[in-house]
């Protein structure tokens, strides 16, 4: 088990090396991959290998390896765990997160981009006796994403995700919507609504049925690295130690590796 910690914790603090060029600011207004939680119709582009890491509570520590394979196709691989940060046993998840991104059409003047993929990674703690993530991976998803012109950038998104995460009874289509909005070329204000159809089920033990609304702030400090802050849900939908909004951390790089 110390093997796996000192390895995770030796791929956490080599991608703050790794020489990139961040998602915020004017400079990337084509290519949201995500907002806080939920997939956009962004895509890493071919040859660029990127690498984030989300600190959420709990001592969750979630590494991400993404890389741009072929024009419009992506693929990531992600793993994590519970009270990485912090002191006692480490609570691994049990498996590695997958993602895979396809754009079916790239954004127009008149139509946004639209993306299909699959994402099996959740965010917060992993629940053994549910088989689920605090806040459920997206599974399957179709994405679309318009950008426009407006004291700056703009960014609209949609996302409809059906979730394998199910044994929980339920497995409802989702819904996320969410925008980001440049201030300056290098700051940008994110906000996302997960309608959360597939986690408000009364009679469970996470959501209350009214969704998760999230909001965040992205800095693209420089060299491309990117800072994030995160609020997650603002609505109280928790049922899980409620009363306060989830702060959570962002790093994010980008290389060519070519």
């Amino acid at each position: 088990m110390k093997k796996i910690y000192l390895v995770f914790l030796s791929f956490v603090l080599a991608s703050s090396f790794i020489y990139s060029q961040g998602s915020a600011g004017e400079e990337a207004k084509y290519e949201y991959r995500s907002l806080v939680d939920m997939q956009t119709a962004g895509i890493l582009e071919k040859g660029f290998v990127g690498v984030t890491n989300d600190v959420l509570p709990y001592g969750v520590v979630i590494a991400k390896l993404e890389v741009g394979v072929f024009t419009n196709v992506s693929f990531g691989i992600s793993y994590g765990g519970s009270n990485i940060i912090g002191t006692g046993k480490v609570d691994w998840y049990k498996y590695p997160g997958v993602d895979f991104k396809v754009r079916l059409v790239n954004e127009s003047a008149a139509f946004p981009a639209l993306t299909l993929g699959f994402d099996s990674q959740g965010k917060g703690q992993y629940f053994d006796q549910e088989k689920r993530y605090a806040i459920k991976s997206p599974g399957f998803f179709a994405a679309a994403s318009k950008n426009f012109g407006f004291l700056g950038y703009m960014s609209l998104h949609a996302t409809l995700n059906y979730s394998l995460e199910s044994t929980d009874g339920d497995n409802f289509t989702n819904l996320t919507v969410g925008a980001e909005k440049t201030i300056g070329p290098s700051v940008s204000l994110i906000c996302e609504y997960n309608f959360a159809w597939d986690d408000n089920k009364q009679s469970g033990n996470f959501g209350k049925g009214n969704g998760y609304l999230n909001a965040g702030i992205r800095w693209a400090m420089g060299s491309g690295f990117t800072l994030g802050v995160d609020l997650r849900d603002l609505l109280d939908n928790k049922k899980l130690n409620p009363s306060s909004a989830d702060r959570a951390i962002r790093m994010e790089y980008i290389k060519s590796i070519f």
